[in-house]
């Protein structure tokens, strides 16, 4: 009986290919957990009157955002599967706010299988992408990820 909910193994992608995420909503809650179990009380994220010059509306951090992300790969993608990040490369793009809907597009650019374990360092490049279609934060992350048994 095929498992259901089981994350890819490294030899079930290819370099090239590219996955994207379900789409998650960023909600006060979110904001307020997040913020909260970090230390992250920052004015920009605790003042809902706060601006930035033009730009109104409760900011979260680009961390937030981008765990998201990975929580959603962790939920699919991975699952299983996923045995450590290695390695994180991250540039910000555009601000996340409170209310936006964002979601991921990941593309493999490489994959390394080890000397041993039946395992590979698997490269990927991650994009943030909000409900106006903008790329808002792009990261690249280096993983270890199972092989088959």
């Amino acid at each position: 009986m095929k498992l259901v909910g089981w994350g890819y193994h490294w030899q079930d992608i290819k370099v090239g290919e590219r996955y994207r995420t379900i789409n998650r909503t960023i909600t006060e809650t979110d904001l307020i957990n997040f913020i909260s179990v970090t230390g992250m009380l920052e004015t920009i994220f605790i003042d809902a009157t706060f601006e930035a010059g033009t730009i109104k509306g409760r900011f979260v951090p680009a961390a937030l955002s981008y765990t998201l992300i990975e929580g959603l790969q962790c939920q699919s993608f991975f699952q299983g599967t996923g045995l450590a990040l290695l390695e994180l490369e991250k540039k910000v793009l555009k601000p996340v706010m409170v209310g936006d809907t964002i979601h991921g597009e990941v593309e493999i650019l490489a994959i390394k299988p080890t000397s041993k374990g039946n395992r590979a360092v698997v490269t990927s490049m991650n994009d943030v992408v909000n409900h106006h279609g903008e790329k808002v934060i792009s990261y690249k992350a280096v993983r270890m990820m199972a092989g088959k048994s």
